[in-house]
């Protein structure tokens, strides 16, 4: 299933970005072209190196662990995700400075569907509900890891979430934020009459994906952190309190996804 969805992401994500954008006949080839060696770099380069930190996992999952220890974890993904994002640049500046008005205007419409959709999802209006959502999604990609919890870690997984510092009110209003960056930044990129330069498209683009990646927004910024910590120390403690057969399920799931990682990795 991982190397289906991989094999057809390309396609996928050229359909989500007309969508969004409802690009031309000329924008249309140029984005498919651009997804396209996206992609191309990214098996050759990419997936070898997970692969590798797959393979790294594979014995730590067998050991005790720490918060520093998952938070490091997440501070290589941001690392893999600034190289992915460093791809992107120059064919989404070489796109963006082609919109047009109209296409500003079908953006913002689906930023308002997808912000819908997002309510219903994370900001339901009875907490309860809301609460046992959260639970439920976290509790999905646990035991996705390390298969079935038992009724104690259940427990303190879900009072480890009741006692985050989790907003999704905050959550929004940073989306929100994002998606009004993300629309002025697009608008500075096409004014009427006048051609923007490459260089200076790029950076612009560049400035807005690292704003993407690291809100620029200092409370924000300070909430990330403060949930970052409370994550990974309840994480450890979870994975501390697994049995040997969770974390063989965890290894052999992670060894699962590396044999993934190799066969796409080779695959032209």
């Amino acid at each position: 299933m991982v190397q289906l969805a991989y094999n057809q992401a390309p396609q996928w994500v050229a359909w989500r970005l007309g969508g969004y954008v409802d690009l031309d006949d000329d924008q249309g080839p140029r984005a498919r072209e651009a997804i396209d060696a996206w992609f191309r770099w990214h098996r050759s380069t990419q997936l070898p190196d997970y692969a590798a930190q797959l393979a790294r996992l594979q014995s730590q999952v067998m050991a005790p662990t720490t918060p520093a220890a998952v938070c490091q974890w997440e501070t290589e993904l941001l690392q893999r995700a600034d190289a992915a994002l460093a791809q992107v640049v120059a064919p989404a500046a070489a796109i963006a400075v082609t919109l047009t008005p109209v296409q500003w205007q079908q953006i913002e419409r689906r930023y308002e569907k997808s912000n819908e959709d997002w309510r219903k999802d994370f900001l339901q209006p009875d907490l309860r509900v809301r609460r046992e959502a959260h639970l439920e999604r976290n509790l999905e990609r646990l035991e996705r890891l390390y298969g079935r919890l038992d009724a104690a870690q259940q427990a303190r997984v879900a009072a480890a979430l009741a006692a985050s510092p989790f907003d999704p009110q905050a959550w929004q209003q940073e989306r929100l934020a994002r998606q009004q960056d993300t629309l002025q930044t697009l608008r500075s990129l096409a004014p009427e009459g006048r051609a923007v330069p490459a260089a200076t498209a790029q950076a612009a683009v560049r400035g807005l994906l690292d704003r993407w990646v690291r809100s620029p927004r200092p409370a924000y910024a300070a909430y990330q952190r403060k949930l970052n910590d409370h994550n990974c120390h309840w994480i450890a403690e979870l994975h501390n309190s697994t049995t040997p057969a969770q974390r063989q399920h965890a290894r052999e799931r992670l060894r699962g996804w590396e044999a993934d990682a190799l066969a796409l990795s080779r695959r032209p």
